[in-house]
């Protein structure tokens, strides 16, 4: 049934000069009291009125009003497309978890935007439209020089992107997805493999990471005559690893790096329940992840894994806040770690 009476207006949120009113102060009073701006300006005996008429009424500051006053936003905006996000990992779920943590701590409010966008330039507006003083672009589209001056001439302070490659105009935080796959191709090129499958995830998302890799491991063979790379397709789908595992004696491969842990454990996983035996010693099948979970080393036999050593998430929030304070600083890569093999009984 259809409400005769229409729908309910929102009542209006109490504002400031109602916080002046029933604490009989003026209204700069206030916000010196609610903006930590009162030591040496207003008594404690009227701090205390103030907070409390606040509370009786229900007021918050409006987050927006605070900026414009200040001068600068609040708000660190990490996009990356939400049905790509899952795909990422734990290790970005935990690196997220303490960025977000640290930008609090430094009076930021760091938002995951998931909004797919077509374009640079869509990408760019959809995030302009929120008013970020930063923003880090952590997947596509890639920005270009266009999408860069509209983040900036909409008041965002600081725009920073992954790669390489490195974006004109902005700070790039780099982490070498090739290195990845060198790091994961040599390790098995040392111990006699020459036959390497390198999984390529079919999830949405992940191919901007998965190439490089793909493209390293392809660098390592390349040192080695007579060795070969394989790409191989894979869904994060038990269904998906049991074929590749029946189809495995067709491909002539002794060895995978399997783009990270949890393709790795899956495949591992299918090849073993196909009779096949997992291990660093031929003619077993040498498997290589990435990421270094704990789940891996749990496994029997343990997986042997590629570790990115990270910058701590602490310290790229002070980065993106000193970017935020100085935004005519000159844009350059931050690098953001490495790869090292931990080396483990699967190869």
């Amino acid at each position: 049934m259809t409400d005769a009476a229409g729908p309910r207006a929102t009542s209006t949120p109490p504002t400031s000069a109602a916080v002046a009113r029933r604490a009989g102060v003026s209204r700069a009073t206030v916000s010196y009291v609610l903006n930590g701006q009162a030591a040496g300006r207003v008594s404690a005996r009227t701090q205390e009125r103030v907070r409390a008429a606040a509370e009786e009424l229900g007021y918050v500051p409006h987050a927006a009003a605070r900026s414009l006053r200040a001068g600068r936003g609040s708000l660190v905006l990490m996009a990356a497309p939400a049905d790509t996000a899952p795909a990422f990992g734990p290790l970005f779920t935990t690196f997220l978890a303490g960025f977000q943590t640290s930008l609090l701590r430094l009076g930021y409010t760091g938002v995951l935007h998931g909004a797919p966008a077509a374009s640079p330039d869509a990408a760019a507006r959809a995030w302009a439209e929120l008013r970020p003083a930063a923003v880090l672009a952590l997947h596509d589209p890639p920005l270009d020089a266009g999408a860069v001056a509209l983040l900036k001439r909409s008041g965002t302070a600081a725009v920073l992107t992954h790669g390489p490659p490195v974006t004109p105009g902005t700070h790039t935080l780099v982490l070498d997805q090739r290195e990845a796959g060198m790091r994961a191709g040599e390790h098995l090129l040392a111990r006699g493999r020459r036959r390497i499958g390198v999984i390529e995830p079919a999830e949405p998302g992940l191919a901007a990471f998965a190439a490089p890799r793909l493209s390293g491991v392809r660098a390592a063979a390349a040192r080695h005559p007579g060795a070969e790379v394989r790409p191989l397709g894979l869904s994060l789908t038990e269904e998906s690893a049991a074929r590749l595992a029946a189809a495995w004696p067709d491909l002539g491969l002794d060895s995978v790096f399997a783009y990270n842990d949890e393709y790795a454990m899956l495949l591992m996983r299918a090849l073993q329940d196909a009779g096949h035996t997992i291990g660093a010693a031929a003619p077993s099948i040498a498997v290589v992840g990435a990421d270094d979970l704990l789940l891996g080393r749990l496994l029997r036999p343990r997986l042997t894994s590629v570790r990115a050593d990270i910058t701590p998430p602490d310290r790229i929030a002070r980065l993106v806040d000193t970017l935020i304070r100085d935004p005519d600083a000159e844009p350059a890569p931050h690098r953001l770690g490495t790869f090292h093999i931990e080396a483990r009984e699967s190869g």
